[in-house]
C-alpha cells in the first residue's frame, strides 16, 4: 500500500477523534477539536502531494481520498447540527451535496466509469469549507456569510465536477 492511502486511512481515523474532542467537558474542546481538523487536513495535502509527485496514484486512492474529505466533512456538519450551531436548513444543503458526489462517485466508479480527479474548484471549496468551520466553531461574526458562501461555492463545484465527468466519460 502506498503511503498516500495510508495518510487517507489515518484521516478516516481521526473522525471519531474529532467527536471526541468536540463534544469533550474540557474547556479547550474546541482547540482540539480544530487541532484534529488540522492535522486531517494536512494529511490531505500531503498525500495529495505524494501521489502526484511519485504517481502513487491509485483507483483505490482516487476513491477514497474524496471519501475521507467528504466523511470528515459530514461529521463536522453533524456536531454543528447537534450543538445547535447551524440551522438545519444549512447542513441538509450541504449533507445532500455531499452524499450525492460519494454515491455518484461509487456509482460510476463500479460501472467502469472514470471518475474526475479532485480539481482546483474541489480544492478551492474544502479550503473555504475549513476557515467557514473555524468561523463557526469559535462562533466568529462572519459565520454565518462564510456558510452560505461555502454551500454557494460547493454547489458551483458540483456542477463543475459534473461537466468533467461527462467531458471524460464520452
Amino acid at each position: 500500500m502506498y503511503l498516500p492511502n495510508l495518510l487517507t486511512l489515518v484521516r478516516l481515523g481521526l473522525i471519531p477523534l474529532y467527536f471526541i474532542a468536540f463534544f469533550s467537558a474540557s474547556p479547550w474542546n474546541m482547540e482540539y477539536a480544530l487541532g484534529i481538523l488540522v492535522l486531517a487536513g494536512l494529511t490531505d495535502l500531503l498525500d495529495g502531494y505524494l501521489a502526484r509527485k511519485y504517481n502513487w496514484i491509485t483507483p483505490i486512492g482516487v476513491i477514497l481520498d474524496p471519501l475521507a474529505d467528504k466523511l470528515m466533512m459530514l461529521s463536522v456538519i453533524l456536531s454543528f447540527i447537534l450543538d445547535g450551531r447551524i440551522p438545519w436548513f444549512a447542513a441538509a444543503l450541504l449533507i445532500f451535496r455531499d452524499a450525492v458526489m460519494i454515491l455518484a462517485s461509487a456509482f460510476f466508479h463500479f460501472r467502469a466509469k472514470r471518475i474526475v480527479p479532485a480539481t482546483w474548484w474541489g480544492k478551492t471549496t474544502t479550503v473555504l469549507y475549513y476557515f467557514t468551520v473555524v468561523a463557526i466553531m469559535f462562533r466568529w461574526s462572519i459565520a454565518g456569510m462564510l456558510l452560505w458562501s461555502t454551500i454557494c461555492l460547493s454547489f458551483i463545484t458540483s456542477f463543475v465536477y459534473l461537466h468533467k465527468f461527462r467531458a471524460i466519460n464520452r
